[in-house]
C-alpha cells in the first residue's frame, strides 16, 4: 500500500460543522463524521443534524380537517382580538382625548365608521370598537365562544381571514341596507355573527349538532329587529360573509391550500368592491 494511502486511511475524523473536533461517530444517513453537538438520536444509531433539518423538510406536516396548520388548542388569534377590543375601550377613559382621537383605529368622531374622513379602513378597524361596556362584555363574550372552537378547526391564518372578512361583510351590509342617515355605528357584532354563521357550516360538515347553534342566531337576529340601537344590518352581512367563507373552506379543502386561498382572495375583492362603490355612490355610514 502506497504511503498516501496509509496517511488518508489514518487521518483523523472531524465534525463538518466543528473541525477543531475529533468526531468517530458518524451520521447513519449521510456518512459524515458527528461530534455530540451535532448528534442527533435515530431509530438506528445517530444523524447529524443536517440530514434531520433536510428530513424534517420532507415530512408532509398535519393539518386540521379543513386545511389549518395543527396547533392542538391553540386560539392566539380569538385572544389577540379580545386584548385589542378590551385594549381600545380602555384607551377611550384612560387616554386624553387629544391622544385617543389621534390613534388609527378612530377618527375626531371616535368611532372608525365613516370615508368622509378619507380612511379606507374604517369599517375593518371599527369592529374593534364598542360603544359601552355591556357592548364589549357582550362581543368578546361570543368571540370567545366561538374562536376558540373554530380556531383550531380552521387554523390561525384561515380563522384571522374568516373574521376579517365577516365584518367586511358586516360593514358592507350596514352600508347597502337601509339605515338611519349619520348613525355612527362600531362593535364586532358583525364579525361575530359570521363566526356563527361558519359555525353552523363547520358542524354540518363534521355531522355535529346544529339546533342550538341555529337558534341562537336566530334569537340575537330577532333581538337585533327589535331593540334600537342595534344594527341588524350588519348583524346579517356578517352572517351572510360568514356563511360563504365557511362553505368556500369547506368545499375547497381537499383540492388544496392555493385553491382554498384563492376563493377567500375572491370573497375579500367583490367585499372591497362593493364597500368603494357604495362609499362613491355617496352612502356615510358603515359599521
Amino acid at each position: 500500500m502506497s504511503d498516501a494511502a496509509n496517511e488518508t486511511s489514518t487521518e483523523v475524523p472531524v465534525c463538518p460543522r466543528h473541525p477543531d473536533r475529533e468526531s468517530w461517530v458518524r451520521c447513519q444517513r449521510c456518512g459524515r463524521p458527528a461530534c455530540p453537538q451535532c448528534q442527533r438520536p435515530a431509530a438506528v444509531g445517530v444523524q447529524c443534524v443536517d440530514c434531520v433539518a433536510e428530513g424534517n423538510r420532507s415530512v408532509r406536516q398535519p393539518r386540521t380537517t379543513f386545511g389549518g396548520a395543527v396547533r392542538g388548542r391553540d386560539t392566539l388569534v380569538t385572544k389577540a382580538v379580545v386584548v385589542v377590543c378590551v385594549a381600545m375601550f380602555a384607551a377611550r377613559y384612560v387616554l386624553p382625548a387629544d391622544v385617543y382621537y389621534y390613534l388609527p383605529l378612530v377618527n375626531d368622531a371616535g368611532y372608525a365608521n365613516s370615508f368622509g374622513a378619507g380612511t379606507w379602513w374604517q369599517p375593518l378597524t371599527s369592529a374593534f370598537l364598542h360603544a359601552s361596556l355591556l357592548h364589549l362584555l357582550f362581543n368578546t363574550y361570543a368571540l370567545w365562544l366561538t374562536g376558540t372552537y373554530l380556531e383550531p378547526l380552521l387554523g390561525r391564518a384561515r380563522f384571522a381571514a374568516l373574521y376579517v372578512l365577516s365584518a367586511l361583510g358586516g360593514a358592507v351590509g350596514a352600508l347597502l341596507l337601509p339605515l338611519t342617515a349619520n348613525t355612527s355605528l362600531v362593535g364586532a357584532s358583525g364579525a361575530v355573527f359570521g363566526l356563527f354563521g361558519a359555525l353552523v357550516v363547520v358542524n354540518r360538515d363534521l355531522g355535529r349538532q346544529t339546533g342550538q347553534v341555529v337558534a341562537l342566531v336566530a334569537i340575537n337576529f330577532v333581538l337585533g329587529l327589535v331593540i334600537s340601537g342595534v344594527s341588524w344590518q350588519a348583524h346579517l352581512g356578517g352572517l351572510v360573509t360568514g356563511l360563504v367563507v365557511a362553505t368556500l373552506l369547506v368545499r375547497t379543502r381537499r383540492r388544496g391550500a392555493g385553491v382554498q386561498w384563492a376563493a377567500v382572495a375572491a370573497v375579500a375583492a367583490v367585499g372591497a368592491v362593493v364597500l368603494c362603490l357604495l362609499a362613491y355612490a355617496g352612502a356615510r355610514t358603515v359599521l
